[in-house]
């Protein structure tokens, strides 16, 4: 079976039941598991599905409209993810006041730094636990605990966040594109990183390139409102002078 005929024949599935297991294609598709996950990947990296773990989620007509959780997110394109990661990290000096986004390219900022006197202001349970044991000085906004992302949202987060003016903020995002700009599913979520990034003297998007091209339910910021930092730049926005390619 070529492979044009195989990612036609895993989109029709996966966007015929909304989800698809790796085995559930094995079966169906009478081929090897490796190819199964090589062709879920590529499908993943156009931004034709959403690869997860054991499988696939529909992106039917590029909308992604719910969130999912950190340890399906976490296993997503890691390589990129820690490339971006360290560059974000490398922006940062000791005279910043930092505001990070919840998110897992950003808990993979926070890994990346060392001996930072930089303070930093988050929404994100985990990025505050890693900033914290690496004895840096993080301040936690207040507000509603949402599990699936492990992200503080809320009235009370917003309240939070308007006493604070940060040199830099740095954000993740569900989708890019230049004509919804930056997207969550969620609109709690979405609230609170738009209030952020106004917030921010300057802001970055830390992003790989699959979410380019991927729309989902809530923009919160223009394409020009921030500097991008992705692993590959796509053919339509070569040039574009606020997005940085990060390479091994």
């Amino acid at each position: 079976m070529i492979q044009e005929e195989r990612f036609s024949r895993i989109l029709n599935e996966v966007n015929m039941s909304g989800t698809v297991t790796v085995q559930e294609l094995k079966v169906s598709l009478g081929i090897s598991e490796s190819t199964i996950r090589r062709d879920l990947t590529e499908l993943d990296r156009k931004g034709r599905l959403l690869k997860v773990r054991g499988g696939a989620v529909s992106n039917e007509n590029g909308l992604v409209s719910q969130d999912f959780g950190v340890d399906i997110r976490e296993a997503q394109n890691v390589a990129a993810k820690r490339l971006i990661a360290a560059y974000a990290a490398s922006l940062i000096t000791d005279d910043d006041f930092v505001y990070i986004d919840a998110g897992t390219t950003t808990e993979l900022l926070c890994r990346e730094l060392e001996n930072c006197s930089a303070h930093f202001v988050t929404n994100g349970l985990s990025q505050a636990k890693v900033l914290a044991q690496k004895g840096m000085k993080v301040f936690v906004l207040g507000g509603e605990f949402k599990a699936k992302t492990e992200a503080i949202v809320g009235e009370e987060t917003l309240s939070s966040l308007e006493k604070y003016n940060f040199t830099k903020g740095f954000f993740g995002a569900n989708g890019i594109t230049k004509e919804r700009g930056f997207m969550t599913p969620e609109m709690k979520e979405a609230a609170v990183k738009k209030s952020a990034m106004g917030r921010s003297l300057e802001s970055f998007v830390i992003a790989d390139s699959s979410k380019f091209d991927r729309v989902s339910s809530v923009s919160f910021g223009s394409f020009d409102d921030a500097v991008i930092i992705t692993d590959e730049i796509k053919k339509k926005y070569k040039g574009m002078k606020n997005i940085r390619e990060v390479k091994a």
